[in-house]
């Protein structure tokens, strides 16, 4: 999941459709790249489970998948919290020096 979020047009994509869904005719207009070329990115997206995608007629429409980052969102938190008590540990410790 990560790795799919780590590239800029990933991401991009993601944050627009968190606004809501829209047709990959859409999502890569504004993008410098040919169709096959922004449609691995939907694909990597749909791999990592991010984002859905069906037919309806002659578009295909992409649908932000919101479970998948609730996980990222607890991940994230997670690491946070762990990081912020090493670096108050780390604050406690270089505040007893200078006694």
């Amino acid at each position: 999941m990560f790795a799919a979020l780590s590239d800029t047009t990933r991401l991009k994509v993601v944050e627009r459709l968190a606004m809501g869904p829209a047709s990959i005719s859409e999502l890569a207009k504004p993008f410098e790249m040919a169709g096959p070329s922004f449609l691995k990115h939907v694909k990597v997206l749909e791999s990592a489970g991010l984002v859905r995608s069906e037919k309806r007629g002659r578009v295909r429409l992409v649908t932000l998948t919101p479970d998948a980052l609730q996980w990222v969102d607890e991940w994230v938190s997670q690491h946070r919290r762990q990081w912020e008590h090493r670096l108050d540990n780390l604050e406690i410790f270089l505040s007893q020096g200078d006694n």
